[in-house]
């Protein structure tokens, strides 16, 4: 084995360190990936296919521009409520009433996966409710893997809408899919009071 002065004068007479190094009979590989391991890489996180909250305030204040006071307390109630969501749709409707109303809207949705899809929106309201208005919607999306999904009928939640900061929320569910659509202004008129909302590709004027 060569000693740690037979390494020096080696090295200062020009001999390459891995030649005197063989000799002990631990030379290492030059290969980068000679230790590499050979299993698959793991899955992105799951937090690459949703939004954070910091995400979504920015995307509702930005949306709802003079109305977005208290935006950041309600997406911070959903996200306690929910979680992180998978989409959100931003979009106008408007509605009317007397005793029974309806309500139409139109909008894009967009998932943290890139998908992008237009969509529209109409369905009936009932309760002690007169008038009408146009709003903005901005609308948190969860349990959706795909932008087809939200093609459906959701039933609203009982006992979920609530008021905060001028801002009304309600939450709607169908087949493990859940919308939170938020409401500005003059529009929480009726938010309350939908007893569902149908979701299509093409603009229908039956709200049934």
């Amino acid at each position: 084995m060569p000693t740690r002065r037979d390494i020096a004068l080696g090295l200062a007479a020009g001999l390459p360190a891995a030649a005197l190094l063989s000799a002990t009979g631990h030379a290492q590989t030059n290969d980068p990936f000679a230790n590499a391991s050979s299993a698959p890489p793991p899955p992105p996180p799951q937090n690459d296919r949703t939004y954070s909250e910091e995400e979504m305030v920015r995307a509702a204040e930005d949306f709802f521009d003079s109305a977005a006071g208290g935006v950041a307390a309600v997406i911070a109630r959903v996200f306690r409520e929910q979680g992180r969501p998978v989409g959100y749709v931003t979009g106008r409707e408007g509605s009317g009433a007397w005793l029974l109303g309806l309500r139409y809207g139109t909008g894009d949705l967009f998932l943290k996966t890139g998908e992008r899809s237009q969509v529209f929106w109409r369905g009936p309201s009932f309760g002690f409710d007169f008038g009408g208005n146009a709003s903005k919607v901005f609308t948190l999306v969860y349990g959706m893997t795909s932008s087809d999904q939200i093609y459906k009928r959701y039933p609203g939640v009982e006992g979920s809408a609530y008021v905060v900061g001028g801002l009304g929320v309600t939450y709607q569910a169908a087949d493990g899919v859940t919308l939170a659509p938020i409401r500005a202004g003059v529009g929480l008129r009726g938010g309350a009071n939908v007893g569902y909302l149908v979701y299509s590709r093409t603009r229908q004027l039956l709200p049934f």
